[in-house]
């Protein structure tokens, strides 16, 4: 049978207008699967990333300390996913926007999604930026494990150079993050209007493949709906490890020598058996003896944070120690301390007090302590008397200690306390003593040999 030539025209057309767009186009009516991936992954942590920055609170709490270190990585993983993201779109042609969109429609649609890659890119960058020439020189450890530098030159800025920096990535990280939360309701916005308004315009389809233009419980429209108050739940859920819970390393093997002119006994005198003997009947408490620190001695400190304990210790330090208890008068202690070396068991946190707002080492690389008056208080028990010098702040500052003396064997122990705000030590915000109390307990615990 021959059908006449209007008759197929009209059969033809009709088959176009009814075929589905993924058979008119294939390929196209959808996004290719990785793009899929990528976007949900990049949505996914933006959301997530949204909660943590709500409840980091400036970082003041171990809680908010260990969330900022988090947000830091997932910043950098939204960062990477995006730029795979941006490259893959460059090589890949999306799909066609719906034929029936109008102008306007198709206008802002498109610069969304422009606005979108600035966001995603720019946000992590100008946070990046603000850690990197930050005064406060925390380092970057992708989910506590892998290490992640600072922007190439920032951090060895001049201080002024670096203020500026600072405050461009600060800047730079508000304004975006307020157009962040205006361009995601939009595209949120224009998304749903697509889907369930607008039957004719499968929107929502480039990206969750098969759902329904119209259908307002379309099971991929309510999966999304569900994956997304799971990824709220998640970023309010999640309890990163505060740093205070991880134990000290072991102490160094050694206590950092000091300069010879500083501990370094006079050089004894070569003398013959006979000159030798008047000298060894003279009493040997005359003159206080000269003392080497042993290695395995520690310096330590302890305070808390949030009420949660805070152990530290200064792995470098130095002692100049001429003392015998049947010289008191003549005895002298001195101590420097590299203010760089302390630990508190938590790497990021160790290089946070490095900065201005506590020990402030650029400007003040050690603190001293020296003591010339000293008391015994009853068997085996002393007082120290000496100053304390620490971020150029000194003060008198005593030390009660125990000694016990076995030959050319001596074991020290002592604790004390000071009040760090005397010294400066906790600038800004952290002047405040309702996080980190003013008090800080020090110890000391060596052992010492005869020279």
């Amino acid at each position: 049978m021959i059908l006449p030539r209007r008759r197929i025209v009209v059969v033809v057309a009709r088959s176009r207008k009814y075929r589905p767009m993924s058979e008119t186009a294939p390929g196209r009516s959808r996004y290719s699967a990785v793009a899929i991936v990528l976007h949900w992954l990049i949505a996914a942590a933006i959301v997530f990333q949204v909660i943590i920055a709500w409840r980091m609170g400036g970082g003041r709490t171990p809680e908010g300390f260990a969330l900022v270190q988090l947000h830091k990585s997932i910043g950098i993983t939204v960062l990477l996913l995006s730029l795979i993201r941006l490259g893959w779109r460059l090589t890949h042609r999306p799909p066609p926007l719906p034929a029936g969109m109008a102008n306007w429609e198709t206008w802002l649609a498109k610069a969304a999604h422009v606005g979108l890659y600035v966001i995603m890119i720019g946000l992590p960058i100008t946070g990046w930026i603000m850690v990197s020439a930050s005064k406060i020189q925390v380092p970057t450890l992708l989910y506590g494990v892998i290490p992640w530098p600072h922007v190439p030159g920032l951090a060895h800025l001049a201080a002024p150079a670096k203020a500026a920096w600072h405050a461009f990535g600060e800047t730079g990280h508000e304004v975006l993050a307020w157009g962040a939360y205006v361009l995601v309701a939009l595209h949120v916005a224009g998304a749903l209007k697509h889907q369930l308004f607008s039957k004719d315009e499968p929107v929502l389809a480039h990206m969750a493949p098969g759902a329904r233009p119209g259908a307002w419980f379309d099971p991929r429209l309510l999966g999304v709906a569900v994956a997304a108050l799971a990824v709220i739940g998640a970023g309010y859920a999640v309890r990163p490890a505060p740093p205070a819970s991880r134990p000290l390393p072991p102490p160094p093997a050694v206590v950092e020598e000091a300069p010879a002119e500083v501990v370094a006994a006079p050089p004894a005198e070569t003398a013959s058996p006979a000159e030798a003997a008047p000298a060894q009947a003279e009493p040997a408490a005359a003159e206080p003896s000269a003392w080497t620190v042993s290695p395995g001695s520690t310096l330590g400190f302890a305070t808390s944070w949030s009420g949660t304990a805070i152990e530290g210790r200064f792995d470098r330090w130095r002692a100049d120690i001429r003392f015998s208890p049947e010289a008191l008068d003549k005895s002298k202690v001195s101590v420097s301390i590299d203010l760089a070396s302390a630990v508190t068991g938590d790497g990021q946190r160790d290089e946070s007090i490095k900065g201005s707002d506590w020990f402030d080492v650029a400007s003040h690389a050690r603190a001293t302590f020296t003591a010339t008056r000293f008391e015994k208080t009853g068997e085996d028990r002393y007082v120290a008397h000496g100053t304390l010098t620490l971020r150029g702040v000194s003060k008198p500052q005593r030390l009660p200690f125990t000694l016990k003396i076995e030959g050319d064997k001596a074991r020290v122990s002592g604790v004390t306390s000071l009040d760090r705000t005397a010294f400066g030590v906790g600038q800004g915000e952290w002047k405040s003593t309702d996080q980190i109390p003013a008090e800080v307990k020090v110890s000391v615990d060596l052992t010492a040999t005869r020279r």
